[in-house]
């Protein structure tokens, strides 16, 4: 059984929607170039063929895993969550003790993590080093520039 991971309704929402689409159009296009490269001739000689074939074969496995990962994922009812500590899906405001910058992101699952809008994986060494933490407390972080410490500035939904 996989591991039961947490969405927000957006995240699950993404998933649902891929999920369709795959099954759907992304189907039909691989039948389409399958029956294509069917009617070029001998198919035991047919590249184009052997690659639809394949791509289909990729195509059917991305389907399942993400049968899987909907089938374990679970939806959090972020308006019942603590924010007094640093917990999946907080938004954590940062400040840098080194260069005094300060950052925002959102703690979500592996699949919905996107650093250019600001969401980094709950599994992520940061995220590891704030999960529990309180507005005050000073994270101490092991990176490969060495250790980093950031201050938690603020938690919120």
């Amino acid at each position: 059984m996989a591991e039961v991971t947490y969405y927000t309704q957006e995240g699950l929402d993404k998933l649902k929607q891929e999920l369709h689409y795959l099954k759907s159009e992304g189907r039909i296009n691989i039948a389409k170039a399958i029956a294509e490269a069917r009617d070029k001739g001998d198919l035991s000689e047919n590249a184009e063929y052997d690659a639809a074939k394949e791509a289909q074969g990729l195509h059917e496995t991305k389907i399942a895993k993400l049968e899987e990962v909907l089938s374990s994922a679970r939806l959090i009812d972020e308006s019942t969550l603590d924010t007094s500590k640093v917990l999946a899906l907080s938004y954590v405001k940062l400040k840098n003790k080194k260069n005094n910058s300060v950052m925002t992101y959102q703690l979500v699952s592996e699949t919905e993590a996107d650093l250019k809008s600001g969401k980094i994986s709950v599994k992520s060494p940061i995220a590891q080093g704030l999960l529990g933490k309180s507005v005050g407390d000073v994270a101490q972080i092991e990176a490969p520039v060495g250790v980093m410490e950031f201050e938690i500035l603020e938690i919120y939904r």
